[in-house]
């Protein structure tokens, strides 16, 4: 195992500092660990992304992070810069809009909440949605959206909201590559223009190198850091001219290497109570 330990990291650019977390869950009289004295350091305006075989923690993990989960032990310490922004914004796997609200108040909720000025919110709501090639569709309900144009509402109020730390949950799992392709090009241009502290749990290992800085690769339950993995590809990056880069594929394949020892482990191991 290799955490990430306060020696490699420079205190003063610390967003998220975990320290021996650990979340035990109860089925019937017993007790299992979902996650186990992990330990992160995660940098300012970091994109790290996250990777590990189902059941390791990885959505427990954001949850905790985003407050809405309590760990059973350990600390997460979230660096806050301004008091006057949410501490955390979450996007999930499936869209989480209202239904009621079209395109354009979706994505300016989190602003009408803050108290924003209505030209404030108005000129940022219509930034992103030009960014997210949402505009045409402002006055639009979700029922009227495709899956690929809802998920970008949602990416589109995270951002907009401006929290300290963006926490993504497989938030591309569920659309096919083109749309999947589209919304990490997105993505990767609204993230590059704020800096944001992001956190990304995907289980493609293609989607993780495009996106992120570093790469986390945790173990099977209970959830342990494996590796940590730096992305040192130069930005910005276009997956159909990565996939035959030589170095990319050398990262692909430690990454996948690692990560199918952790399945493998996974499938033969017995679940026992604590």
């Amino acid at each position: 195992m290799e955490p990430l330990t306060e020696d490699t990291v420079n205190p003063d650019a610390v967003a998220i500092r975990i320290e021996n977390l650990t979340k035990t869950f109860r089925k019937g009289k017993s007790y299992f660990a979902a996650i186990k004295d992990l330990n992160i350091v995660v940098n300012e305006g970091e994109f790290l992304c996250i990777v590990g075989p189902s059941g390791c923690g990885k959505t427990t993990l954001l949850r905790i992070i985003a407050g809405l989960e309590r760990q059973t032990g350990g600390k997460v310490i979230i660096r806050r810069r301004r008091v006057n922004r949410p501490l955390t914004s979450m996007v999930f796997q499936t869209d989480s809009i209202f239904p009621w609200m079209t395109v354009e108040k979706n994505v300016g909720y989190g602003l009408d909440m803050q108290g924003v000025p209505k030209a404030v919110r108005d000129e940022k709501v219509h930034h992103l949605l030009k960014m997210t090639g949402l505009l045409a569709f402002r006055y639009c309900y979700p029922h009227q959206l495709s899956g690929g144009m809802k998920q970008r509402v949602n990416v589109a109020r995270a951002f907009a909201a401006d929290p300290e730390i963006l926490l993504m949950d497989e938030p591309f799992g569920l659309l096919d590559e083109q749309n999947r392709l589209i919304l990490q090009k997105e993505l990767m241009q609204i993230w590059e223009g704020t800096g944001k502290t992001t956190i990304f749990i995907t289980h493609s290992v293609d989607e993780a190198l495009v996106l992120g800085d570093r790469l986390l690769v945790m173990t099977a339950q209970p959830g342990q850091v494996k590796k940590i993995i730096e992305v040192d590809l130069e930005r910005p990056r276009d997956i159909i001219s990565l996939r035959s880069n030589p170095h990319f594929i050398e990262l692909y394949k430690e990454v996948w290497h690692l990560l199918s020892e952790e399945v493998q482990r996974s499938r033969q191991m017995d679940l026992k109570p604590l």
